[in-house]
């Protein structure tokens, strides 16, 4: 979750390397650093505790400059977010310097073993025995001097655990060195330069062209070049990927926060996700990227769908759009808890993984153990070349853009996209929709980009509920259906930025505990939304409505929302929030939206950090 950036080039290190750590401030962190050296001017290291700023003062005061270097923020694991515990972490002779995304799970036996052989230790983190490891195997012997990478190599041998490192040394002058297991780390190529970073958005103002670092790969990058090999120096090749985001994407744009930003481009999200997949003449579903076939997707017998945060809510809505439309059964675990339970899968299972990053290290454990059992699996993710679209059988690529809040947005209405997209694509290949029904269905997805535009000028009727209930301690979400899981997303977006206890729950289940939170305080948001051509979505909007009227009669506050043309609902609610029409299976794409927002006014009212909230990180590359 830490955030890396070093640079090998022509321009001034300092300010490409502070740049590209604030592009990577949204992953999250508590203490920032820097090392460059060149320019005849030896190794120089600045760090500070806190945010980037406190970093940019200690460097104003301090002035360093060089022609290579690495950048570092760090999230803490391993000791206190202090200045000393901050990355870069340097040698016993101060030569060499590393930082680190991961967690060294042997540092306290090699820790041991170097401060036997005569190491001194200065912090409490797990980071600095790689530093200490390099420095052993950098000494010359003989009055030979390995190669930096040679010396990265014999260390990275030695480390169990996860993760990401760029390595540099006085005398190896212009080098990085770079290795991945685990953790993201992405190569960016430049015109007479070379990147390291964590994730894309730190580079693309430098360079579009890039690759991703497989696990078990060292890059060494030097002015003249990127030489990648294995760790046991095999020379290997990866593909050089062309991103297309657009740099001012990563920009705020005008608004006050990326995460209002990325709230108002969930209409274009949806509408790129769905672009070149669809034929409304025909009613076809087109997902290219895929290496099953169809007759291996007839022949499913189940799918299974392991995800974290956000995406397990997606996947959970997914459930029920692939189960409605393709008849297929589906079962959703967290990524996080599904391989320790030694799941059942048999070759005859799909598993799906989503992941906004395609680098969330529980997913990617999740997809590992699918594939060892014989399943084959398919991704859903935002980055084109990311670990899980590596190594999936087929990906459906959510076309977002970078999403810089760590608040998930316009990811999640991209995965739920997704996700129609691959029930429709089931749902064809298995004959349970005939091809008038498939034209109905791809028309009504061509409107939701329109719709979501429309909703988004009503704004402010989210802003008046949040001046309302900014003092609020308690939130409930309910919901029925594929709309539990839009409770749970809305009272996540709500605890997550605001610091608000927000709870979301089935509505058939208040009578079993839920009830006796309900009182004059409590706000109870329920999802009452309804499409009257399916009779399945008026009986559940029936049972919901019954729901509402039980908070009323305990005297609790309900905001509820509900579909445009139900004025009955405005008399057994005390606030209605509105959603256009659509099909059951469409609707949670359009109830999240007034969510979103709430949750967003609430937090800016209560002064709250909106796009770094506290204690969390966009990715969670390590478990």
């Amino acid at each position: 979750m830490c955030g890396i950036v070093g640079y090998v080039g022509k321009k001034r290190v300092v300010p490409v390397i502070i740049d590209g750590l604030k592009r990577l401030e949204y992953r999250g962190y508590d203490s920032a650093g820097i090392a460059v050296c060149g320019n005849g001017e030896g190794l120089q290291i600045r760090r500070a505790e806190g945010k980037l700023r406190n970093l940019e003062e200690v460097i104003r005061l301090k002035p360093l400059d060089g022609t290579y270097g690495i950048g570092h923020t760090r999230w803490a694991t391993h000791g206190r977010p202090t200045e000393e515990n901050a990355h870069p972490h340097r040698d016993c002779t101060g030569r060499v310097v590393v930082v680190h995304n991961g967690i060294i799970e042997n540092y306290v036996t090699l820790k041991k073993k170097l401060i036997e052989e005569g190491h001194k230790f200065t912090t409490e983190t797990d980071t600095e025995v790689i530093a200490h490891l390099v420095e052993k195997y950098f000494m010359k012997t003989n009055g030979h001097r390995p190669s930096l990478e040679e010396a990265v190599r014999k260390t990275v041998g030695q480390l169990t655990g996860v993760f990401a490192l760029a390595v540099i040394a006085v005398d190896e002058p212009n080098k990085i060195v770079a290795a991945r297991n685990g953790p993201p780390a992405v190569i960016g190529l430049g015109k007479d330069e070379y990147f390291v970073a964590s994730d894309v958005p730190a580079i693309l103002y430098h360079t579009r062209d890039l690759f991703f670092l497989a696990d078990g790969d060292l890059a060494v990058i030097t002015p003249d070049g990127v030489q990648l090999t294995d760790f046991n120096g095999q020379p290997i090749v990866r593909q050089v990927q062309h991103v297309t985001w657009d740099p001012i994407m990563a920009e705020k744009g005008g608004f006050k926060h990326f995460m209002l930003k990325e709230i108002y481009e969930q209409p274009r999200a949806v509408r790129d996700t769905t672009l070149g997949r669809i034929s409304q003449e025909t009613g076809h579903i087109f997902l290219d990227e895929m290496e099953i076939n169809e007759a291996e997707f007839r022949a499913a017998k189940k799918v299974n769908i392991a995800a974290c945060g956000t995406s397990w809510h997606a996947a959970q809505a997914g459930k029920f759009m692939i189960e409605r439309l393709a008849r297929l059964s589906v079962e959703v675990d967290y990524a996080s808890e599904w391989r320790y339970r030694d799941p059942i899968i048999a070759p005859d299972t799909i598993t799906m993984l989503i992941s906004q990053s395609g680098e969330t290290a529980d997913t990617i454990a999740a997809q590992r153990e699918a594939k060892a059992k014989g399943s084959k699996t398919v991704a859903i993710c935002n980055v084109v070349g990311s670990m899980i679209t590596r190594e999936a059988a087929g990906t459906i690529y959510t076309h977002a853009g970078p999403e810089i809040g760590v608040a998930s947005t316009k990811a999640f209405t991209a995965q739920l996209t997704a996700l129609y997209l691959f029930a429709l694509y089931l749902a064809q290949l298995r004959g349970t929709l005939n091809e008038e029904q498939a034209k109905d269905a791809i028309q009504e997805l061509t409107r939701l980009p329109g719709k979501l535009e429309h909703m988004l000028t009503h704004e402010e009727d989210c802003e008046d509920l949040a001046k309302e209930y900014v003092r609020s301690q308690d939130f409930l979400f309910l919901g029925r259906g594929i709309h539990y899981p839009i409770a749970l997303e809305g009272a996540l977006k709500l605890k997550e930025i605001s610091y608000i206890h927000a709870e979301g729950y089935p509505a058939g289940e208040m009578k079993h505990g839920p009830n006796a939170l309900i009182d004059e305080n409590l706000p109870v948001v329920i999802i009452a939304t309804r499409d009257p051509k399916d009779a399945l979505s008026m009986v559940r909007y029936e049972k919901t409505i019954s729901n509402l009227k039980e908070v009323k009669a305990r005297s609790g506050v309900v905001i509820a929302l509900a579909t445009d043309g139900d004025e009955e609902i405005k008399e057994a609610a005390d606030h209605v929030l509105y959603v256009p029409p659509a099909p059951e299976e469409l609707l949670p794409i359009l109830e999240i939206v007034p969510l979103q927002l709430l949750a967003y006014h609430i937090a800016v009212r209560r002064g709250c950090d909106v796009d770094q909230p506290r204690n969390l990180a966009k990715s969670v590359t390590v478990e």
